[in-house]
């Protein structure tokens, strides 16, 4: 805007009796951070929601033992080491296997009959974290017969994060949480039978890993790669804001095939949204919606 704008713009607040709400420095200082981030590193959290960003990045300030935002910004700018320890903080990972059992129940009962009807499926993880809920929906297929004709896609722009699923190793002291998760899902064997065992490790076994491709996808930057049975993406949106969450729910429902299904998290709904009304319920407690337009 033209210095005579922002003149006339100002003097018009003034005439009016309004003030310009100023913008704290901290506000200041996390805009520039980010325009930086998306400037040099090509990394996108400009529509994150602000207020979890921000504790976010007062942890990443904790963890590195600098005091504001502008400090952060030259380090990771110029730091490739500090730029990968600040996207472990603002990329959120909670997850584990058979994460809401529900859930899991639900895609067992109310989405794999649709599924069978097709030769051959294709099932997007968007925002797949560590890969816990991805090898649950594995095996999930797999006790229901469905997995060797089934392909899924499982996506997060965090590498990092990326690795570690890609390995399929999660601790031993997490399988009793996720031995009660996976009964409570509806498991048909034993979940130890998806597992090798170590002193402290838990090994997902390899014909698990053996139809899931795992790649760095950004929902916030990149388009489209394939049209899906089913795509999954729960947890995630509730950390965008609105204008963020439209462009997803466009990149969805464009990668949807028609009556392809789709999942979200419990917090997440469709309503107003851009794609609200292309939808048909098919669990509305546990968020999952087929594609009817």
């Amino acid at each position: 805007m033209a210095e005579r704008e922002l003149y006339e713009t100002a003097s018009g607040a003034r005439e009016r009796g309004q003030a310009a709400a100023p913008e704290t420095l901290e506000e200041i200082e996390v805009s520039l951070l980010l325009e930086g981030l998306w400037r040099h590193h090509g990394i996108d959290f400009r529509d994150y929601a602000r207020a979890s960003l921000k504790r976010r990045l007062r942890n990443a300030l904790q963890s590195e033992k600098i005091r504001n935002v502008s400090q952060l910004q030259a380090l990771v700018l110029h730091d490739p080491a500090a730029l990968d320890r600040l996207l472990g903080h603002l990329s959120v990972h909670v997850t584990s296997l058979f994460r809401d059992p529900s859930f899991f129940r639900a895609i067992r009962e109310r989405v794999v009959p649709m599924l069978r009807s097709h030769p051959f499926v294709r099932i997007w993880h968007a925002g797949c974290s560590t890969g816990e809920e991805v090898y649950s929906m594995a095996m999930l297929l797999e006790e229901e017969g469905l997995y060797d004709r089934c392909r899924i896609y499982a996506t997060d722009m965090n590498a990092a994060v990326l690795e570690k699923a890609r390995s399929g190793v999660f601790s031993l002291n997490q399988m009793k949480e996720y031995t009660a998760n996976y009964i409570a899902a509806g498991g048909k064997r034993s979940l130890s039978d998806w597992y090798s065992a170590t002193a402290d490790h838990a090994q997902i076994k390899s014909s698990l890993r053996r139809n899931v491709v795992f790649a760095q996808h950004n929902l916030v930057t990149d388009g489209s790669f394939n049209e899906f049975h089913l795509v999954l993406c729960r947890n995630v949106m509730i950390y965008f804001n609105p204008t963020l969450q439209a462009r997803v729910h466009r990149l969805i429902y464009g990668s949807l095939r028609r009556f392809g299904m789709l999942a979200l998290g419990r917090r997440e709904v469709l309503d107003h949204t851009v794609h609200a009304t292309d939808y048909e319920v098919v669990d509305e407690a546990e968020r999952i919606y087929r594609r009817i337009g």
